[in-house]
């Protein structure tokens, strides 16, 4: 079997050493007789690979001892209204940074439960770029930040520094792990599993304890992270075997070297198509402000469709996958998480001056 060059958007790529390991256990975990797909989420040997996933998760990211974390449900769009249920009290606003459609869809969901306030906007300029300002409401409950942006390719460098009243919460579906980051910058951490965690299926939530206090008790159950901090994220079944694949990447992540040396490394992955698009005299054109462009998602456009047409259906019949822009813009994207190696991205780079080449 001849493995493509995976460049989806997500569900996205996986180690193949994940993979490997994943299929020698499918048929029987541990001895057990049964795939872990087929074990009691009460079981010892599934607490076992819940216990390892949050250890390795905490150990990798140094979240400190005041934060608890949970694997819930329902992908980042569920957090876009989890959060207002939870925090957004009468009398304040949730502010929110728009920087794509994602950022967009929360803010939409926070506005049917509350005040909303957008603090900054790069909506103006078709989000090529990252504020570089903000302006809080008067009373804000929170800011809203999504880190990394898929669909347009920006991701932010510097996070915002917000004063200790204000909780800075941040969806970090595409970008988690990819990057060290200082936890206790952030009062709510939150990141669907399918781009750089695992397959789809769980949310990490990295929340702060005493933000849990908040979480008032007159909310639907599974929206209240109490009912998950209380239950070690066993209320009900959870997504066992996305937490198990969850598990392996995390141990994967670990023998890479830690989130430092994935960070060199994807950083050498963006650098290289970065640099065959402005080497390219404009046959290619960068979507996103250079001071904004992001690590895990590089998008794209040709000259002319028709040669954006061409470039797509070529790269398919040579085995790369997933190049296609978003639905909402078009163009191309190169999703380039943890899990795609060095060398697909090497593969992309060598193809786009090929192609050029031919295509002048």
């Amino acid at each position: 079997m001849k493995r493509v060059y995976n460049f989806n958007a997500g569900p996205a790529a996986l180690p193949k050493e994940v993979l490997k390991r994943a299929q020698q256990q499918l048929l029987d975990y541990e001895n057990t007789g049964m795939s872990l797909m087929e074990l009691s989420h009460r079981s010892k040997e599934y607490d076992k690979v819940h216990t390892k996933a949050t250890t390795l998760l905490k150990e990798l990211l140094q979240i400190p001892d005041n934060y608890e974390i949970l694997f819930m449900q329902g992908g980042a769009s569920l957090q876009f209204s989890a959060i207002p249920m939870n925090f957004l009290a009468k009398g304040k606003q949730g502010n929110y940074s728009l920087t794509g459609s994602w950022s967009e869809k929360a803010l939409k969901e926070a506005q049917k439960l509350g005040e909303t306030h957008i603090a900054s906007s790069t909506k103006e300029t078709a989000y090529a770029g990252i504020p570089s300002h903000l302006e809080l409401s008067d009373n804000p409950a929170y800011l809203h930040i999504t880190s990394n942006n898929t669909i347009f390719g920006t991701q932010w460098r510097d996070f915002p520094s917000l004063s200790p009243d204000v909780p800075l919460i941040a969806d970090m579906s595409s970008d988690i792990l990819s990057r060290p980051l200082h936890i206790e910058d952030f009062s709510i951490i939150y990141a669907g599993a399918q781009k750089n965690l695992g397959p789809s299926g769980v949310t990490v939530v990295i929340i702060k304890k005493e933000v849990l206090a908040e979480c008032p008790e007159n909310i639907p159950t599974m929206l209240n992270y109490q009912t998950f901090a209380k239950n070690k994220s066993l209320y009900n079944t959870p997504p066992t075997f996305s937490i198990y694949m969850l598990s392996l990447v995390l141990e994967w992540v670990a023998e890479q070297g830690g989130v430092a040396a994935i960070e060199e490394i994807n950083k050498k992955k963006a650098g290289l198509l970065y640099n065959t698009i402005d080497q390219s005299d404009g046959f290619y054109i960068g979507h996103a402000e250079n001071d904004a462009r992001s690590n895990m998602n590089v998008t794209f456009n040709l000259s002319t469709k028709e040669l954006t047409t061409a470039f797509l259906a070529q790269a398919k019949e040579e085995g790369f996958v997933g190049l296609g822009g978003h639905r909402m813009v078009g163009g191309c994207r190169a999703s380039i998480y943890n899990a795609v190696p060095l060398e697909s991205c090497e593969a992309l780079a060598e193809f786009m001056d090929v192609f050029r080449s031919n295509n002048r």
